[in-house]
């Protein structure tokens, strides 16, 4: 039971930090300090889609899965959560590529906006 909610927990922490990757640009207009952890994180959500690397949690996940007695699975987390809800038919290496260049475009613009902005204050 604890490996399985242990297991739960690891999803919705790979959840969290694909959302603060693709929109954690606009918690900087609050907490402006917070690009020094974004940045980073854009990066290798950038790597991660546009290298088709597999993110080290899914192994974690899927060994906690195994040592609850539930069955892990193939491919990454993108593919086996996320990839099923939007794109039914299955992730393509082209459709990697599109997400890797949305997470550059909207942390671009992002970054973009609030550096003009900055540069506009007195």
């Amino acid at each position: 039971m604890l490996l399985r909610l242990a297991a739960d927990a690891l999803v919705l922490l790979h959840l969290v930090f694909i959302l603060f990757v693709l929109g954690g640009g606009l918690l900087l207009l609050r907490w402006p300090r917070l690009a020094w952890l974004h940045l980073p994180a854009v990066a290798w959500g950038a790597v991660v889609e546009l290298c088709h690397l597999l993110c080290p949690l899914t192994p974690w996940e899927n060994q906690l899965r195994r040592a609850a007695g539930q069955a892990g699975y193939d491919g990454g987390f993108v593919e086996h959560y996320l990839i099923p809800l939007i794109y039914p038919a299955g992730l393509t290496s082209q459709i990697q590529l599109w997400l890797g260049a949305l997470v550059l475009l909207v942390n671009g613009a992002v970054y973009g906006w609030l550096l003009w902005r900055w540069r506009r204050r007195p």
